[in-house]
């Protein structure tokens, strides 16, 4: 296919170009991938700048994005690629294949990093999704911050740079450029733009921006980091939220109200222990679907009230293609049972199958499926069964079918449960966060049309 860039894809992939350290805070939907193989290409071949380039990226687009990009483009035709992926044997046999490019999902860099230590020979790195990269302890962020001195050039691509607030911007920034913008540690950082805000006694939960603080946080990364929103530049069709709420039936209620007031349920086979609030906020969502994991790991069912809701919508659906995001595996199976036409997008081939209009219920966990996977051709009703509090998620999962390509409006339907977790989810946790992230990338838009001129 003949690769034709919009503007800003242009402009994107020159800012690659120009900086050896680049944050290309793009939204979703807007051809990251084909656009940061395009300035790869051009590094390699025009500008003769990296030999190696590795490209991290979560499993599913591993897999299948990113050699499909490189199959897909006529100018990406004689890029060479090598999937480090599978069993050891299957690593190191891809890392002795001559290539310009290695995929590796982003659980193996640890083991990358150790297997090359010092003899690193990745000149060009691609982090994609780079907010998986936001915590400073986990241990795929330490073993990358040591062989980053070796990396001549990088890119970080995300939409959702901060999704649970700015204190996750440090580690992504910092595997950029090394601290120069946001500070060497996690804590200068904190202490120059953030005072604690939650605490008991010497522990702090939660930190709360300085006055000003955000606004310069911003500022300092102007240079790194460049952000575009698709409702700028693309002609997308609309997105409708649409929200189912209803009531549990009297048991229901009475039980969910009883295990939110006691934090207990007793059974004689086990009892559903939620001592503390993050077990017990995940524990009434899960009572709010329909059915709680006990203490033993059993799958209690206590309703199907919210199935009331969701048969009517896959009637209503009409043979159209429905894609279901789920938070828990008794609800997969839950659905499964009721709807064994149902593919999980794990399965083999689930993907292209979808786009070609062979599922009628595709299944899909959005940690698992909210990055990368272009879901487009397939369909245009998403419906989540229950809401997930990660925002990063959210925003990535209705990604999935709301991109370039996309002829319908997306039907976004929400199934809640009244008076439980799952509209203090909705309106209390996600909108927060997305207001503030939204802000962020207002903050770093880039003004194509003034630097054009």
């Amino acid at each position: 296919m003949i690769y034709e860039p919009y503007n800003y894809q242009v402009f994107t992939k020159q800012f690659m170009l120009d900086n050896a350290e680049a944050g290309i805070l793009l939204d979703m939907g807007m051809g990251k991938t084909s656009t940061t193989l395009t300035a790869v290409n051009e590094l390699m071949y025009d500008y003769f700048a990296v030999r190696k380039t590795l490209v991290i990226a979560p499993l599913e687009p591993a897999k299948n994005t990113w050699p499909a990009e490189i199959k897909k483009w006529d100018h990406l035709q004689h890029l060479t690629y090598s999937m480090i992926l599978g069993s050891q044997d299957k690593r190191l046999a891809a890392l002795d294949t001559e290539a310009d490019i290695y995929i590796i999902n982003r659980e193996n860099v640890p083991w990358l990093v150790e297997h090359y230590k010092k003899k690193w020979p990745f000149d060009m790195v691609v982090i994609d999704e780079l907010s998986s990269f936001k915590s400073n302890k986990a241990q795929r962020f330490r073993e990358l911050k040591k062989v980053r001195p070796y990396i001549k050039r990088i890119v970080g691509l995300t939409g959702t740079p901060s999704p649970n607030g700015l204190l996750d911007l440090w580690a992504q920034m910092y595997l950029l450029d090394g601290g120069k913008a946001l500070g060497k540690t996690l804590t200068s950082y904190r202490d120059t733009f953030f005072v604690p805000d939650k605490r008991n006694a010497q522990v702090i939960y939660s930190w709360k921006l300085k006055p000003g603080a955000e606004a310069e946080i911003y500022d300092r990364l102007k240079g790194l980091c460049i952000s575009l929103d698709s409702a700028d530049w693309l002609d997308l069709p609309e997105r409708k939220y649409i929200r189912h709420e209803f009531d549990l039936s009297p048991k229901a209620k009475k039980l969910y109200k009883t295990l939110e007031r006691d934090t207990l349920l007793p059974f004689a086979d086990g009892d559903i222990d939620g001592t503390t609030a993050a077990v017990l906020r995940a524990k009434l969502l899960q009572l709010a679907g329909g059915a709680v994991y006990d203490e033993n790991g059993k799958v209690k069912i206590f309703h199907e009230d919210k199935f009331a809701i969701f048969d009517n919508l896959i009637e209503e659906a009409n043979g159209q293609p429905v894609l279901v995001f789920y938070s828990y595996k008794h609800e997969y199976d839950r659905i499964m049972q009721r709807y064994p036409e149902a593919v999980s997008v794990k399965e083999e081939n689930a993907v292209e199958r979808w786009n070609r209009g062979e599922i009628p219920i595709l299944l899909a966990h959005p940690a698992s499926a909210g990055h990368g996977l272009n879901l487009q051709d397939g369909g245009h009703i998403i419906i989540w069964f229950g809401p997930t509090d990660n925002l990063e998620y959210y925003l990535q999962a209705n990604k999935r079918l709301h991109r370039p390509g996309q002829k319908h409006i997306v039907l976004i339907h929400h199934i809640l449960a009244n008076d439980t977790w799952d509209p203090v989810v909705m309106d209390s946790t996600l909108l927060p966060k997305d207001e503030q992230q939204n802000a962020l990338l207002n903050a770093l838009k880039a003004r194509i049309k003034e630097v054009a001129s």
